[in-house]
């Protein structure tokens, strides 16, 4: 099945980023692990081996208020239970033999600094900022992302492979209370054609003299590369940083990028012009560790001329006139002229990311396509806009408002993927509880007389042996 992603406003550095780290909630843990560090310490919980201290809880309760994501109930009953649940499942880990690939785990904690220098900036700041040296946030950053992998492959082995049939997810419908179903928004599915204006020889040879002038300043010694990255890159996600693109391994970087990138062995030497979706890159190679590599770059895009967008533009306008007047369909036009290439294999309909599906709430939508299609009717073609592709490029563009769904209670007719995820989120979890269940039978634990009074998630976690 062919995916076509919807429009977004990305940069280079940025599409990586997107690619490879969401969240910044162990940023929150780190910093606050200062202040754990101040806390009188003592010991709360024991499971198997393993402590859990009044510091460990009051980090993770102090990361959860910085989160905005505190805990339902008492911080102190449901923290070091679910804390107590995570070395659960370490524990049987380890009886199972999993490990967690440390190549994964380097190449995750080499994103995770580089995204913290990107925020706070070089290694000296990020020393202060924490309060400890880069060795020990290394160290830090290398156990909690160790644990989150194994945590991830336990819990996997233990839930299988849960492939519901269309029968089940109706029979799940049929027993599930109808006033506990979500409630869906409005959403719309939205076709798209879009016109990219002539890129002209004249303005690439420019882009490509401009990159040849900075490699010969750097390689004589006259510019730093970084200095010239932050001046000049038109990636600047990665210019604010001296165009440093961090570790990376082949598969999150664009082949042509990866495969020139991959092949620098000295330092101080700038690669050949490098051609992507993104433009022209001059690389520089930083550190090469096994399989990753850190590179920084410069990337330039070729100017297009007014009246070549002009162009593009009166060519967009032509194809919604001629769908108009029913010369051609929509579909037709996707596959005659539309210049994305992640859209024109699919009919011009665009698949939500998120959901898998061809559905969208409008807050989910590119905006300027959002704008466009919010007093639309369903069938009407829009108007011609200008809008940025998926690599930053501008674009024109025309959309069809090929279905609106009101706002909706779930049902099966409309929201069958939505249903089936539903269903086997809630046997995922019945899976993970009964385990959680039968595995504190066999695991020794021990919880401090002032941390009993709790009405726990899991009953079990007080035992004979720890009223000893």
């Amino acid at each position: 099945m062919r995916v076509c992603l919807f429009y977004v406003r990305t940069s280079f550095s940025v599409y990586f980023m997107n690619k490879i780290f969401a969240t910044t909630s162990f940023l929150a843990t780190m910093a606050l692990g200062v202040f754990a560090q101040n806390v009188v310490d003592e010991i709360v919980w024991v499971v198997g081996d393993e402590a859990i201290l009044l510091s460990d809880v009051e980090e993770q309760r102090m990361r959860a208020q910085y989160d905005g994501s505190s805990p339902v109930g008492d911080p102190y009953c449901t923290i070091p239970e679910m804390m107590a649940t995570q070395k659960l499942f370490l524990d049987q880990a380890i009886l199972d033999s999993i490990s967690a690939d440390e190549k994964q785990v380097q190449q995750q904690v080499d994103q995770r600094i580089s995204y913290l220098k990107s925020q706070i900036g070089n290694e000296d700041r990020l020393e202060t900022y924490f309060g400890k040296k880069m060795d020990k946030i290394r160290d830090e950053l290398n156990e909690m992302v160790r644990n989150q992998i194994i945590i991830q492959q336990v819990q996997k082995k233990i839930v299988g492979d849960i492939k519901p049939t269309p029968a089940e997810v109706r029979r799940f419908y049929n027993q599930i209370n109808k006033d506990s179903l979500p409630s869906i928004p409005e959403q719309v599915e939205i076709q798209v054609i879009s016109v990219q204006p002539r890129i002209r020889q004249e303005a690439i040879d420019k882009v490509k003299n401009r990159l040849h002038e900075f490699q010969d300043r750097i390689e004589k010694g006259e510019s730093s590369f970084s200095t010239l990255a932050s001046l000049y890159s038109e990636d600047l996600g990665s210019a604010r940083q001296g165009g440093e693109l961090g570790f990376m391994g082949k598969g999150q970087l664009v082949p042509e990028y990866a495969e020139v990138a991959f092949s620098l062995k000295d330092p101080k030497r700038v690669s050949r012009i490098v051609k992507s979706d993104f433009g022209y890159h001059i690389i520089q190679l930083i550190e090469r560790q096994d399989e990753r590599v850190n590179t920084r770059h410069i990337l330039l895009k070729p100017a297009i001329s007014l009246a070549d967008r002009d162009s593009a533009k009166l060519a967009t306008d032509s194809i919604a006139n001629a769908i108009r007047r029913e010369r051609i369909t929509f579909e037709q036009a996707v596959n005659l002229y539309s210049t994305d290439k992640n859209t024109n294999k699919c009919q011009g309909v665009l698949t939500n990311p998120r959901t898998g599906d061809t559905k969208f709430q409008l807050q989910d939508v590119h905006p300027e396509i959002s704008s466009i299609i919010k007093p639309m009717n369903v069938g009407e073609i829009s108007r011609t806009f200008a809008m940025k592709d998926n690599n930053g490029d501008d674009t024109y563009a025309i959309v069809k408002l090929r279905n609106r769904i009101p706002a909706h209670k779930a049902n099966m007719t409309e929201d069958f993927q939505l249903l089936k995820q539903l269903y086997i989120s809630k046997k995922t979890e019945e899976k993970i509880s009964a385990w959680i269940l039968e595995k504190q039978k066999t695991v020794y634990v021990l919880v401090n007389e002032k941390w009993r009074n709790c009405n726990f998630q899991y009953p079990g976690w007080i035992k004979d042996n720890s009223n000893k």
